[in-house]
């Protein structure tokens, strides 16, 4: 057993439930809040578990088990430790837009009652800071789970989920918000502070 690889993979697990520790708070905060409009069809259902069987199950088997071993892959150490220190700011970003949603968060597409189109912190300079969290997520999973499985079914998963759903989602926000949600957009980059 290589000890370094383990140290990066058991790090990597301790972001996953570090992730958990963050996002528990808002799932019960919007728990009780009705849902006045719910765009979750049958692709979103297997988009969605897609998305979680690929970031949370099946880097918890390569961990614990030697089953996915057969396509394991060697990077440099400087590559893992690029992963590693990304884990940090990848946390804060996931808990800050979790904190600036509050109530409006969703896992889905939702819109739940009292919504709001929320405009401040973070989201005042990217509109989707919990998919750019999401996107680090994925890339350090890859950066730190060495093997071909494992490592990329993050970026698979959610990667389908993100390509599907982008749009899908800008739609909803501007036929909820209409001129207020334009105008936003047009100020703000989707990922990426004036980037993209």
């Amino acid at each position: 057993m290589d000890i370094t690889r383990l140290i990066f993979e058991i790090l990597f697990l301790v972001f996953v439930i570090i992730s958990g520790f963050i996002r528990r708070p808002f799932q019960k905060q919007v728990k009780g809040n009705s849902i006045n409009l719910n765009n979750k069809d049958t692709l979103e259902k297997w988009l969605l578990g897609l998305t979680f069987l690929g970031m949370y199950p099946i880097p918890l088997v390569y961990v614990l088990s030697p089953w996915l071993d057969f396509a394991n892959y060697g990077l440099p150490l400087a590559i893992n430790v690029l992963g590693a220190l990304l884990l940090v700011p990848t946390a804060l970003l996931f808990y800050r837009s979790h904190k600036d949603l509050g109530t409006n968060w969703s896992v889905s597409l939702e819109i739940r009652e009292e919504h709001s189109l929320v405009t401040n912190g973070i989201y005042k300079y990217i509109r989707h800071p919990m998919y750019s969290a999401i996107w680090l997520w994925v890339i350090c999973q890859a950066l730190l789970l060495q093997n071909y499985i494992a490592g990329f079914s993050g970026i698979l998963g959610f990667g389908l989920l993100y390509f599907f759903r982008i749009h899908r989602e800008e739609k909803m926000m501007e036929q909820q918000f209409g001129e207020q949600y334009v105008a936003y957009r047009k100020k703000t980059k989707r990922l990426i502070p004036n980037v993209f």
